[in-house]
């Protein structure tokens, strides 16, 4: 009998070695994963995906048997991060709270938003709300991850606790610290939207999608994260498999980008289609105008380095990162050595001015669309007369955009 116990205690029912453990603790938590990022946040938050009732409601178990989390408090703490994205009242930007508590504690952040009665009733709309939603899952929230817990004892063993820590882990450690936190502060940028949020790898399995974060940011509710060839989103590959079977309609993606056929049309033939399709890209528009500005202010630092001018140099390096942000972000004395910086580089201004006035096109909300055209071409015009090459070839390049 003691045998028996001891036995039982080292692996539990199934007797499974160390890498079958990693397997399961692997698998377990790969299916939390998808659960969070197509039900919780393209489903339910963004209403970019449509799942077959079935599959809905398992993935709803799922969170409730091993995170404990509520659907309508994680979607309406999602949509208020969206709608107050690094600004007063995010409930988790590493703009607002800093990095290192963001990424440490990010699930405390969660929590404490939650509580936030407002928030659920502003954000936590047109979610689940049957009989078993208000009756178990919403109101005995720890009752499922209790269980998940003696089943892992009874399956395998006392190692079954370090698997079940890692299940309670998992989500706090990858969504709540890696994508809300470095996905706000480290990795590379398609599309210049207005927030620091970053891709942190091309490739989203870890976390199912979920690090293609700027993708994301600049178009909130497409189903699909992922937008150069190089990039691969997990979670899109689950729900074309689901489509497949019936079991998932794609309600919208992000729009595709198009050229025109036969190279760039003439300023005079610019119309209110393609306008809409600038606009509709915008973001990926100011992306390249960015890209253009990095090589200016790389050419200026060259050719004060042939010049011998130090400090000056010193300075335009120090601002390179500052002059592709919005000057309202930027704290008095970075707008103070910005204004030093532009008054060496007189080229760095103009770009700067014109891509004020770019934005200022899609951001007018009272102005008809047919102003909105006539100025498209005028800053086309602008563009191309202004002398300066890298701004006459965004100009050319502007106009090759497809409707």
């Amino acid at each position: 009998m003691t045998f028996s116990w001891l036995t039982f205690l080292h692996g539990g029912i199934l007797q499974w070695g160390p890498w079958a453990l990693l397997a399961v603790t692997l698998v377990l938590t790969h299916i939390t994963i998808a659960a969070v990022t197509l039900f919780l946040h393209r489903s339910q938050a963004h209403r970019g995906l449509d799942l077959h009732p079935v599959v809905a409601h398992f993935f709803r178990f799922w969170l409730w048997f091993t995170t404990g989390m509520v659907t309508r408090e994680w979607v309406a703490i999602h949509r208020k991060h969206h709608a107050k994205c690094e600004r007063e009242g995010d409930p988790h930007s590493p703009v607002v709270f800093g990095l290192g508590q963001v990424f440490f504690r990010g699930a405390e952040l969660y929590r404490d938003e939650a509580g936030n009665a407002d928030t659920l009733k502003r954000y936590g709309h047109g979610v689940p709300d049957d009989w078993i939603e208000r009756r178990l899952y919403s109101r005995h929230n720890l009752l499922g991850i209790m269980l998940m817990l003696l089943i892992d004892l009874a399956l395998f063993g006392v190692v079954g606790l370090t698997i079940w820590a890692v299940q309670m882990a998992w989500i706090p450690f990858w969504a709540a610290g890696v994508v809300n936190g470095l996905g706000h502060a480290w990795g590379y940028r398609n599309f210049a939207c207005p927030d620091q949020s970053t891709n942190v790898v091309p490739w989203g399995v870890l976390i199912g999608g979920e690090e293609l974060h700027n993708n994301h940011h600049a178009y909130g509710t497409s189903a699909k994260f992922s937008s150069r060839w190089y990039e691969f989103d997990l979670g899109w590959g689950y729900i074309r498999i689901l489509q497949f079977f019936g079991l998932a309609k794609v309600r919208r993606v992000a729009p595709r980008l198009r050229w025109q056929a036969n190279g760039p049309v003439a300023i005079e033939a610019m119309d209110q289609e393609q306008l809409q399709e600038i606009i509709a890209h915008r973001y990926d528009v100011l992306a390249r105008y960015s890209r253009m500005i990095k090589s200016a202010v790389a050419h200026e630092i060259k050719v004060l380095k042939l010049r011998r001018c130090k400090a000056e140099r010193t300075l335009l390096r120090r601002c390179r990162q500052w002059l592709l942000r919005d000057p309202q972000a930027l704290a008095p004395l970075q707008q103070a050595e910005v204004a030093r910086a532009l008054t060496i580089a007189p080229t760095l201004s103009t770009l700067l001015q014109m891509r004020h006035e770019l934005t200022a096109i899609w951001e007018s909300s009272t102005v008809s669309s047919d102003q909105l055209l006539a100025d498209l071409r005028a800053w086309c015009q602008r563009a191309q007369a202004s002398g300066i090459e890298g701004l006459e070839q965004f100009a050319y390049r502007l106009r090759s955009y497809a409707a």
